[in-house]
């Protein structure tokens, strides 16, 4: 019977995904090995061939596809382990990394240091050319100059080149010329054109994007091989897929050539699950957090959309680096699991964004760790059972835990272990609410008419005080809930995204020449479709153009909703659409007011799998467990009710306080609040 695995590497596990033909999943989890990622892979794969009954080669061996998503580039690049890298562009515009686009975070605040350029200045190129807005050549490039900069780039010992000139995206003969000349002069040294990677009219973004995908070329080439031949080593011949920051897939080998595409791979997948496992609720809007053992990532499934943005920074906004590449928009904060909880010099108490990690991580592993995190003070208040953790597989250690959390904060703070551990509860929860409330409410998005859905390994400890703080009414805890972007890139299609730019305006709609871009964007799919995506079951187009108020700063996207257009109908329906988008993300539009498109872009998608959320395998343990003492947030110690959420029967109903556990989370359903397991295996609490 063959297999399909989806691997998610975190910070803290490795989540593993199984599914077999027909559609029965297993779910599997490792200590992720931040020194070599692709070990906790192997090891995940491990634990699963264990669980049935068979050698690792032969388990391997049953296996169709494994889609991994990996963390990898953007530690490369936090960590400054990405390649040497030159930046060429157009003679007189060198400091176009160092300008960025301008902003600032205080509005009155001017000594603010920001970081360097992500190409330092002493590894940035001029090159003696000039292409107009029209496509036409002002100045030639000037080919013996290119090469006198490439023999200092060889002497230089720069590993990858970035190329981005002016208005490459309308002419890239320049760039193309360019690249020709790198092969010739410097060949095996990879190189990427700014018009190849992001065709897109800012200056800045393109620029970016493009010296960033050239420096993660070396490093993520390498790893890219050696996870394909590790897995081959180990008994593994299937295709072999990465997850990419749109919510797609991607091969190993394609993606290893535009890594750009992977900075944020993991969490882009958990808005893919939850539309899949959500996709009954009622709400207009799906709020989704993923906690795991580093990270709350937190996403939006809007109208059955993934909200995308391609403000993506690598850090605080205008002061980092932006990729400038379309990627699901997801917020990112440094709670989890294991974020550690310490008070300051003036009494005051942090939980996160440090974190432990899966090296030592908390206390209570028992593996060195020696600082409360959050995980220990679930233990302390009796939401994690220490004798059942990851199905009793790892025995914890709460003595240990409970003596940090004295030593660490009660002590610091003059409270009990006991009060410590809710305070610490509190202060994270509060942390992800704020989170949710930057996606949310600061885009006029209403989270008191929203389902919260909770992910992740640690989602559990505080989804229905997250959602009570927010005003939700409802959560959602999906059946594989706790390796929610494995169980997303499972289901997850093969995908490319083709962009052009072109301008036009609506009071003068350029329909043939819009028709003659959407025309050369199909035929880019459809070779897709025909190449990669061969044999899909379905294959898909989503059509969107990038669009603005005339002579506004800054596009929206927009969907489309056909894919040519026939004439003025198709147009006015299209500006409509506009003012309706400007409306839900700005709370203002101006319905008589006319716009202007800048770009147009389409997401092909081929179907490689069913599409449709497995089910977990029958579990044939008692439902009803021992009740335990439970402290809940502002609540005394209380017997709780405890379940096993893999036993519980559809429409078995669930009354707070309780504890609903599996072998990989734990579920806490605090006073008043009320539960029940749907069709599909969710988890649905009334809060």
């Amino acid at each position: 019977m063959g297999l399909r695995f989806a691997v998610d590497t975190g910070g803290t596990f490795t989540d593993l995904m199984v599914a077999t033909e027909d559609g029965v999943l297993s779910m599997h989890k490792a200590s992720t090995t931040p020194s070599d990622p692709v070990a906790g892979v192997i090891d995940s794969l491990r634990i699963a061939a264990e669980a049935a009954g068979e050698e690792l080669g032969s388990y391997l061996g049953r296996g169709e596809i494994l889609v991994h998503g990996t963390t990898h580039a953007i530690n490369a690049i936090v960590t400054g382990s990405t390649a040497r890298t030159a930046f060429l562009t157009t003679k007189g515009h060198p400091d176009t990394l160092v300008f960025r686009e301008g902003g600032r975070i205080e509005p009155f605040n001017f000594t603010v240091p920001y970081t360097e350029p992500y190409v330092p200045r002493a590894l940035t190129y001029e090159v003696p050319e000039r292409i107009t807005v029209s496509g036409a050549v002002k100045t030639p490039l000037d080919e013996a100059a290119v090469v006198e900069i490439l023999t200092s780039l060889k002497a230089a010992k720069v590993e990858a080149i970035g190329v981005s000139f002016l208005w490459s995206v309308v002419n890239p003969a320049h760039e193309l010329a360019v690249g020709a000349l790198i092969e010739k002069h410097l060949p095996g040294v990879p190189y990427t054109l700014s018009h190849e990677i992001n065709p897109s009219i800012r200056e800045y973004r393109r620029a970016s994007s493009t010296c960033i995908d050239a420096s993660l070329k070396p490093v993520m080439g390498a790893y890219m091989r050696g996870l394909e031949q590790r897995l081959r080593d180990a008994g593994f011949q299937g295709r072999v897929l990465v997850v990419t920051s749109q919510g797609g897939v991607m091969d190993a080998a394609r993606v290893a050539e535009a890594p750009v595409h992977l900075i944020n791979s993991g969490p882009s997948m958990a808005p893919v699950a939850a539309k899949a496992y959500g996709a009954d609720d009622a709400a207009e809007t799906l709020i989704v957090g993923d906690t795991g053992g580093t990270t709350f990532d937190v996403s939006l499934v809007r109208r059955g959309r993934i909200p995308r943005s391609r403000e993506t920074w690598l850090g605080q906004p205008f002061r980092s680096h932006m990729t400038g590449m379309p990627s699901v928009d997801v917020k990112s904060i440094g709670a989890g699991g294991g974020s550690i909880a310490w008070v300051d010099a003036g009494g005051l108490l942090h939980v996160g964004p440090k974190s432990a990690g899966a090296v030592p991580g908390p206390v209570c592993y028992g593996r060195g760790g020696t600082r409360p995190t959050l995980t220990d003070a679930s233990v302390a208040l009796g939401f994690i059972d220490a004798e059942f953790f990851l199905g009793g597989k790892m025995a914890l250690n709460k003595a240990g835990a409970l003596e940090a959390i004295r030593t660490d904060v009660a002590e610091p703070l003059g409270k009990t272990v006991e009060q410590a551990a809710e305070v610490i509860v509190a202060l994270a929860t509060e942390h992800m609410v704020q989170a949710i409330m930057d996606i949310t409410v600061n885009q006029g998005i209403d989270p008191t008419q929203a389902t919260f859905v909770a992910g992740g390994g640690a989602a559990g400890i505080n989804c229905v005080a997250i959602a009570r703080r927010l005003g939700c009414r409802r959560v959602l805890v999906t059946e594989a809930g706790a390796a929610l972007s494995a169980s997303g890139a499972l289901i997850s299609d093969l995908t490319a995204h083709q962009q052009a730019m072109f301008h036009s305006r609506s009071d003068g709609f350029d329909v043939e020449g819009v028709n003659k871009v959407l025309a050369g964007l199909q035929a880019a799919c459809d070779a897709f479709a025909a190449g990669p995506g061969t044999g899909a079951k379905a294959v898909e187009i989503d059509w969107s153009t990038e669009a603005r108020y005339q002579d506004q700063a800054w596009e929206i996207e927009v969907p489309l909703r056909v894919p040519r257009f026939a004439g003025g109908d198709d147009v006015r329906e299209l500006v409509s659409d506009f003012h309706q988008m400007h409306q839900d993300i700005f709370a203002v539009s101006d319905d008589k007011a006319e716009i202007e498109t800048v770009s147009w872009n389409a997401e092909v998608r081929c179907r490689i799998g069913s599409g449709v959320p497995g089910r977990l395998a029958a579990d044939s343990r008692p439902a009803k467990l021992p009740s335990r003492p439970v402290r809940f947030l502002g609540t005394d110690w209380i017997d709780a009710d405890v379940w096993r959420l893999e036993s519980i029967p559809e429409g078995q109903p669930l009354l707070g306080p309780a504890i609903v556990e599996s072998d990989f989370t734990s579920i806490v359903i605090d006073p008043g609040a009320k539960a029940w397991r749907d069709a599909s295996g969710n988890l649905v609490i009334e809060v």
